[in-house]
């Protein structure tokens, strides 16, 4: 298993994590979503969505699974304000029920756009989960359907998401320190 590393802050383990997607899948069960496709918001949801989906088997459900790439933050560490679609499903979501997975739910214009995107495409209804909601006031107004954890507003690493495409490869969830 990793080792934590000098230069990151363990904020959320690899067990805690484990242990939470379990929980998450059981709560996702519950809502007896039919039809389910789950779409991945890539790039940063990557290793919580293949974990989740995995869960989910786990629970008895058998989603389908499709990706969007979207981009507001590019380089940077703060979002541009501005969504791009980098890549689009290629399922059909008219009528389907959908979970739509990212990694961190923050200042919002990503799943809000997502979200608007697949509704006006007929989507039945989506629901957002996230890895991480932070703490911070958004600059659109929308929440997260389901949630691993909460988190206070800082930039976080591990578990797919990065800083300038490193340490996506970390188990656990982290705060750089020092880069």
């Amino acid at each position: 298993m990793g080792h934590p590393r000098s230069d990151i802050d363990v904020i959320f383990t690899a067990d805690q994590i484990s242990q939470r997607l379990t929980g998450l899948a059981e709560e996702i069960s519950l809502l007896r979503l039919e039809r389910l496709a789950v779409i991945a918001i890539l790039k940063g949801s990557f290793i919580f969505a293949a974990d989740l989906i995995r869960a989910l088997h786990r629970v008895g459900m058998e989603p389908e699974v499709d990706f969007m790439t979207l981009s507001s933050y590019g380089k940077s560490m703060v979002s541009s304000g501005t969504v791009d679609i980098l890549r689009d499903v290629a399922i059909d979501v008219n009528g389907r029920d959908i979970l739509l997975v990212d990694d961190v739910l923050d200042s919002g214009r990503t799943l809000a756009y997502a979200k608007d995107l697949l509704s006006a495409r007929g989507a039945e209804s989506i629901r957002i989960c996230v890895l991480i909601e932070k703490e911070v006031d958004r600059a659109i107004d929308i929440g997260a359907d389901l949630k691993a954890f909460k988190c206070p507003k800082m930039f976080v690493v591990g578990y797919g998401m990065d800083m300038s495409h490193r340490f996506r490869e970390l188990p656990f969830v982290g705060r750089v320190v020092s880069a």
